[in-house]
């Protein structure tokens, strides 16, 4: 389901890609995040998704009150606390997302697939 924005005009219709895409954007500019994850179904694995392939590491709900649900699989950098860096991360998102799309965030799940020294 597409975000759905009322103008006095007409509607104004949001992809969720669009909304992924730039959350990631936003993900990786957070202290601790080395970048979005992919987890491979078939064996398990996580691998570090490249800048121009962010928003496969989000998964973007619309609820039916037109609310944002964000699913975020992340790489954190080795010896950061995890919790300032989700605590972090949802603050930045929840704001910028907000303000970004004219929308309210429901909920912001933080999957933290891996650890990874910074180089």
């Amino acid at each position: 389901m597409n975000g759905r924005i009322d103008s006095g005009l007409g509607q104004i219709v949001i992809d969720t890609d669009v909304i992924a895409t730039y959350a990631g954007s936003v993900a990786v500019e957070c202290f601790g995040i080395v970048g979005m994850a992919a987890v491979s179904m078939k064996d398990g694995l996580v691998k570090l998704l490249r800048k121009d392939s962010l928003k496969h590491g989000i998964s973007v709900t619309i609820t039916e009150d037109n609310r944002i649900r964000l699913n975020f699989h992340v790489i954190v950098a080795y010896g950061v606390n995890i919790s300032t860096i989700a605590d972090n991360l949802v603050s930045n998102v929840k704001y910028k997302v907000e303000d970004f799309t004219g929308m309210e965030i429901e909920k912001i799940n933080i999957y933290v697939e891996g650890v990874r020294a910074i180089d």
